[in-house]
């Protein structure tokens, strides 16, 4: 039976089925859900000791990952965090599925309703206050609806006022996940604007304590600037302006990110034709995402390697044995 060390993400009941042992390694940010969803396994009748939260710093991971009875270590977390552990993982030559850092295109060739099309980029932006690893974070819109459509996002962000999350209030925002993400949020937005970028509208960080961050629209992101390389893992839609399809596919390959990447179009053929040019892991046409536990989920470049869920995530973790018998 293999043991994997997981801190998290979509493969733990692929691992259940395999019959492996999970520890998780949860992040420090959520000791409580974790524990919660340690409890929802026992009482789902996973038997004691099959799935375990282990609290342990960076030193005592390494000593985990070390220990022969830990077979794979599969990592849901930033791209720091994924090299960390994937360079011990290589040294103890360990089974390792890294699903890290995301930038993902969601390309807009054209659209019968550009107001409509806004309105979903904006919501699927907006998901978890902008913090999701495949979220549209690099949004590339056509050149002739690129200002009806920006004037929409910015219609979307206008006049929200912070909210308290539990009610989800029309109108509201909620806060990001700690103080510290949103001044990394502002930080490279402020970035951004002092070498030419316009922001049309949010980027207010909250005073004191808080960890509010007003959701943003930002045009005019070029290289050199942080939002340009960096993952902007918060509610900030950017925005660039693509002449043709052949240019579209530019502004999203050339991220370092290679997780997920959308493409619309009133064309099927033509959204994915352009969708087959996107570097990425995953590619949808004319929808945001496409998830189910059935389906695998991983990217390519500084996104990491390997897949969860599907029969592929159950391949990652399971020891092929060919056995031939001669007659």
């Amino acid at each position: 039976m293999e043991l994997p060390l997981l801190p998290g993400g979509q493969v733990r009941s692929p691992n259940l089925v395999l019959g492996n042992t999970i520890l998780l390694k949860h992040a420090e940010s959520c000791p409580y859900s974790a524990l919660a969803i340690r409890d929802l396994m026992l009482e789902a009748g996973v038997p004691a000791g099959v799935y375990e939260n282990v609290f342990a710093s960076y030193n005592q991971v390494a000593d985990i990952i070390a220990d022969d009875r830990v077979q794979g270590v599969s990592v849901t977390g930033s791209e720091r965090a994924g090299a960390a552990i994937g360079a011990l993982a290589g040294k103890h030559l360990k089974k390792a599925v890294l699903e890290l850092g995301g930038s993902d295109a969601y390309i807009v060739l054209d659209a019968d309703d550009v107001a409509e099309a806004a309105t979903t980029a904006w919501e699927t932006r907006m998901e978890n206050t902008g913090q999701a690893c495949n979220s549209n974070k690099r949004m590339i819109v056509a050149e002739p609806i690129f200002a009806d459509f920006v004037a929409g996002l910015v219609e979307h962000a206008s006049g929200l006022q912070p909210g308290d999350p539990a009610e989800a209030k029309d109108g509201t925002y909620a806060p990001m996940s700690s103080r510290a993400a949103a001044e990394t949020l502002h930080e490279q937005v402020q970035d951004a604007v002092a070498k030419g970028a316009t922001l049309h509208t949010g980027g207010e960080l909250s005073p004191g304590p808080d960890a509010y961050y007003s959701p943003a629209v930002l045009t005019g992101v070029t290289p050199g600037m942080r939002a340009y390389s960096e993952e902007l893992f918060g509610p900030v839609a950017v925005v660039y302006k693509a002449a043709n399809d052949q240019e579209a596919p530019d502004p999203a390959n050339s991220s370092r990110y290679g997780l997920g990447g959308a493409v619309f179009s009133t064309d099927v053929a033509r959204a994915t034709a352009v969708a087959a040019e996107l570097e990425v892991g995953m590619a949808n046409v004319n929808t945001p995402v496409s998830e189910g536990a059935e389906l695998p989920f991983g990217g390519v470049k500084r996104s990491g390697f390997g897949r969860e869920l599907g029969p592929l995530g159950m391949d990652e973790f399971v020891n092929k044995r060919l056995l031939y018998i001669s007659d």
